[in-house]
């Protein structure tokens, strides 16, 4: 499995199974202007590499020290630092704040057979929690709907938000975002690029080879199957966000078929008021009701004035956060 940045629990488990000996760190609280959010992670070898980050740089240091040591007396630890404006200042930081970080030593413990379940369930797109109790050190991974932590969780998965439960601290592992994009026309080409930029993992679905070449789409992953083909093949879910630009019923309605009847959390459609009202009335003939169309944003996007391919664009992306954040 190719390894990025975000790849932390992944890339200590690796370490521990090399022999190297690995520690997870954690931020667990932060206040004031805190460079990281809670959730964010560090591995430490037993060498003294890291991969990931816990703040700007400027505690970093000091956290690998203390996870040597907990490699070497096999205990976990919470270590609160508080960052001046002098020293934020000198790390590229507007301002200083405080931030709480939990370190465990893989194998001590933290038990690997649990890292190695998070890193399975990752690769599945499963979301789980890692949840720590604090207090006794007992680990364990969580769903949305575990009875001991009640809707509690489920809100934490929804809002994608890692914190304190009384004094369990639940680590939220979300499945990565993805986005299908279905149509190569213009506005597909910033629209691919914004959307790697902010974080998804985007594909750009279209049969008509001559409209998705890797010639007007250089780098990007092109699928040349039939929507829903593509659609199914790649797997919907609520971490997916759907987009349809051809303008054309017989390219558009089989994937907003497709993710009407997934759990995909965003489904945009280009085309007017007008073209959707046809849209909407093709739809109803299939049997949809009013509640799932609903769920499409049509026209797509923020209505922010946009004329250019990248400035939709720009109101697609805006939309599509809007609705991951907000709801």
């Amino acid at each position: 499995m190719t390894q990025g940045f975000d790849d932390i629990p992944e890339i200590a488990l690796d370490w521990h199974r090399q022999g190297k000996g690995a520690a997870l760190a954690t931020v667990v609280e932060t206040w004031g202007s805190a460079p990281r959010q809670v959730g964010s992670q560090l591995a430490i070898s037993g060498a003294g590499e890291i991969a990931g980050s816990v703040s700007g740089g400027c505690v970093e240091g000091a956290v690998v020290v203390d996870a040597i040591d907990a490699l070497d007396d096999g205990t976990s630890r919470i270590l609160d630092f508080g960052v001046s404006d002098d020293e934020a200042f000198a790390v590229g930081l507007a301002c200083g704040g405080t931030i709480r970080v939990m370190v465990e030593p893989v194998g001590l413990q933290m038990p690997e057979a649990v890292l190695a379940d998070l890193v399975a369930a990752r690769a599945d797109r499963r979301a789980v929690a890692y949840a720590v109790e604090t207090g006794t050190w007992q680990r364990r991974l969580a769903g949305a709907d575990d009875p001991a932590l009640g809707g509690a969780i489920a809100k934490r998965f929804r809002s994608d938000k890692s914190g304190f439960e009384d004094e369990t601290f639940l680590a939220i592992h979300n499945p990565p975002l993805r986005m299908a994009v279905v149509g190569a026309v213009h506005i597909a080409q910033p629209l691919l690029v914004m959307a790697r930029l902010a974080g998804y993992d985007p594909v750009l679905i279209d049969p008509r080879e001559a409209f998705g070449s890797a010639a007007r789409f250089p780098g990007e992953t092109i699928l040349h199957d039939w929507p829903d083909e593509a659609l199914a093949a790649r797997g919907l879910d609520a971490r997916t966000a759907v987009v349809t630009l051809t303008h054309d019923p017989k390219l558009d309605d089989p994937a907003i078929v497709a993710a009407l009847k997934s759990e995909v959390f965003y489904l945009g459609c280009l085309g007017s008021t007008r073209t959707h009202a046809k849209r909407v009335a093709r739809l109803t003939e299939q049997g949809f009701g009013e509640t799932d169309i609903a769920r499409i944003h049509a026209p797509v996007g923020l209505d922010i004035g946009a004329k250019s391919p990248a400035e939709i664009a720009v109101a697609v992306m805006a939309e599509i956060t809007q609705t991951l954040r907000q709801g």
